[in-house]
Order: C-alpha cells, then structure tokens, then sequence
C-alpha cells in the first residue's frame, strides 16, 4: 500500500549544488521582494530571536527539482540572535513537496527542532545512538524512561532556576539519593 505523505527537508552541505542555487535565489533582493515573507520575534533565555521565513512556488529555473518527487516549493529561514555579547545570525534553506506558507514553514521548522534537540539530549546523555540491544520492545521502554528522566530534570532545573547543565544535575542525582527526591518531588 502506497503512503501518501509530504515531506520538508533542511537542504544542508550534502547537497551542494541544490544548496547554492536556493542560496543564490533567496539572496537575489529582486527575487527576494517577490516571495511570501513573515517575521517572529521572542525573547527567550535572556536573548531576542527574530526569524524570517521565506517561501516560493517559483522553482521552474531549479535543475534540481526533477531529482525530488513532487517538489512544489522551496523556502528559507533567517534567524537573527541578540544578546548582551551582540548579534548574530544563521540561514537554513528547505524544499517540500507541499506549498507552505510562511507561517507553516516557520511552524514546521520550529517542530523538527524540537525532535533533534530531543534526540541530542538523549545521545548526549544517554549514548542512546550506541545502544546496542536487540528487542524493539526493550528499546521502546528504555527510549521511554530516557525522555521521562530528561523531563523530570529539565522540570526540578526551571523550577529550581538552577544554572547547572542537566548532565552535572544528572550526575547529582546518581550520587544522592536525596537529590532524586527533590527532583521527584517537582513533579
């Protein structure tokens, strides 16, 4: 049974032909005043995050496009940080088989952050990446005591304002026992 599914992709630097058209295109000011743009602004941990999104059905000049199945548009993010040291900014350029709106790409951007920050955090700490056990089954409830683990420490770090990283609270709770109560006792 065919799935029907869209998909958006980050165009990173194993793609560098398709990256550096995208690039040279969002970067032209003449073709940048054609596209659909929005901008967010946040305060967030002591810094000012400004991101603008781009996006284009425009993609008949694209080489590249008959390489991705029903490529529909391309689009772009420019995040700019402030913070009391300055500012500074990053691009990330995507391609997607659905025609999105600005607003949907800044969305759905925002949503794959969340699930690699989550799966750093579970490599970072957890080595999740080097597990070597076979059962999914077992995979499963580890990979879900992980997340349970890392959210139980995220929630006694706000609500204690602790500057410490999560790896050295972590590590505290391994040593005291006492600490594990604390932490438990946030929930």
């Amino acid at each position: 049974m065919k799935q029907k599914a869209d998909y958006l992709l980050c165009v990173k630097d194993n793609q560098p032909n398709l990256k550096k058209d995208i690039e040279d295109f969002i970067h032209d000011m003449s073709l940048q005043n054609t596209m659909q743009s929005v901008s967010k602004s946040e305060k967030n941990r002591g810094r000012i995050e400004k991101r603008t999104a781009f996006v284009t059905a425009d993609i008949q000049w694209l080489e590249q496009r008959k390489e991705w199945k029903n490529l529909k548009c391309i689009g772009a993010i420019h995040t700019e940080f402030t913070t009391k040291k300055g500012t500074s900014s990053e691009w990330h350029y995507y391609i997607s088989s659905r025609q999105l709106t600005t607003e949907e790409l800044l969305h759905h951007a925002r949503m794959e952050w969340f699930v690699e920050s989550m799966h750093w955090l579970l490599d970072v700490h957890f080595e999740e990446d080097w597990c070597r056990i076979e059962s999914k089954a077992v995979q499963q409830c580890l990979n879900m005591f992980r997340k349970v683990a890392i959210n139980l420490i995220k929630r006694f770090k706000s609500s204690n304002n602790s500057k410490h990283a999560i790896s050295h609270l972590m590590f505290e709770c391994l040593l005291d026992y006492n600490m594990i109560l604390r932490a438990l006792n946030k929930i």
